[in-house]
């Protein structure tokens, strides 16, 4: 009773919105084989005239087995809360100066991980993620096409993505990551002198804009020795449409983390992730490193 008050809550602070995806979290378990989101439609193309509820194939043994895992990863959720964030003592992670996020070592680290290219608004980009060599890090490669589709409205086109799948607890609600102990990002990669966007998305809900996003420039050096990449977050830049907007670092929010590759040049590209992670630098002291603009200033 107690667990339904808490999320009927959560779901009337969001508005209706949030309400729908209560709603779906709970009954998704019972819904086999459905679609009950809206996917990317070729501009011109017919909207399919089936409505999206009418394919759904209630089952009531998947939802009682989703039920009992749901149970049991919030028991285990209790548990780390009672004991410290992510489960260590309080001291720990005061004193902690490092932390690893994501590493790849085996096919379950790599579906963490979801992939995209141009391909989902007509583009001929390829792009492919697989373990690497003697799986110690995580290959991304593909190859690049700038030709835009031909459909009468795409302009540009030439892009691949790799991000990261948003974190859920129990009953599938959001988790926050908590980088308040640190101020910089941790990279060990291998690339091929291509430059990379590193991309730090953040919850529409906590944010100005719907677009809003942390972004930085990683250049890779290429050839066969590994690359150390140590990015402050002073360095991410807030981008709405383009345009830097605060000094608001990513250090409490809702977030996914993202590498984008788009540099208009056609042809072949790979990048090798060992590990991704967190890092305490006490001897950076910058808060913001680009300029900051007033924002609602009257003329």
């Amino acid at each position: 009773m107690a667990l339904t008050v808490m999320l009927l809550n959560g779901a009337s602070f969001h508005g209706g919105c949030c309400r729908h995806k209560v709603l779906l979290s709970l009954l998704g378990p019972f819904l086999s084989n459905s679609k009950l989101y809206s996917s990317y439609r070729r501009p011109g193309a017919e909207p399919e005239k089936k409505l999206s509820w009418q394919n759904a194939d209630f089952s009531f043994k998947k939802g009682i087995d989703h039920l009992k895992t749901q149970l049991s990863l919030l028991k285990k959720e209790t548990q780390d809360y009672l004991l410290g964030p992510e489960g260590h003592p309080l001291s720990q992670c005061l004193l902690e100066q490092t932390r690893v996020l994501w590493q790849f070592r085996s096919q379950e680290d790599l579906n963490k991980w979801v992939i995209s290219s141009d391909v989902e608004i007509g583009g001929k980009s390829k792009v492919y993620l697989k373990l690497g060599r003697n799986n110690q890090a995580a290959l991304l490669y593909g190859t690049l096409n700038t030709e835009a589709p031909r459909d009468g409205e795409t302009k540009y086109s030439g892009y691949c993505s790799m991000r990261s799948k948003p974190a859920v607890g129990s009953f599938n609600r959001k988790k926050y990551y908590d980088w308040s102990n640190f101020n910089s990002l941790y990279l060990r990669v291998r690339g091929d002198g291509r430059p990379w966007m590193v991309n730090i998305y953040t919850d529409p809900y906590f944010s100005h804009q719907k677009d809003d996003l942390y972004s930085y420039f990683m250049f890779t050096r290429g050839g066969p020795y590994w690359e150390e990449i140590k990015i402050p977050f002073s360095k991410f830049f807030l981008s709405s449409r383009g345009r830097v907007q605060d000094n608001q670092h990513p250090v409490w929010l809702d977030k996914t983390l993202g590498f984008t590759i788009g540099d208009k040049v056609d042809g072949p590209f790979q990048l090798e992730i060992d590990f991704i992670g967190l890092l305490k630098d006490r001897a950076h002291k910058e808060e913001f490193a680009y300029e900051t603009y007033d924002k609602n200033t009257p003329v």
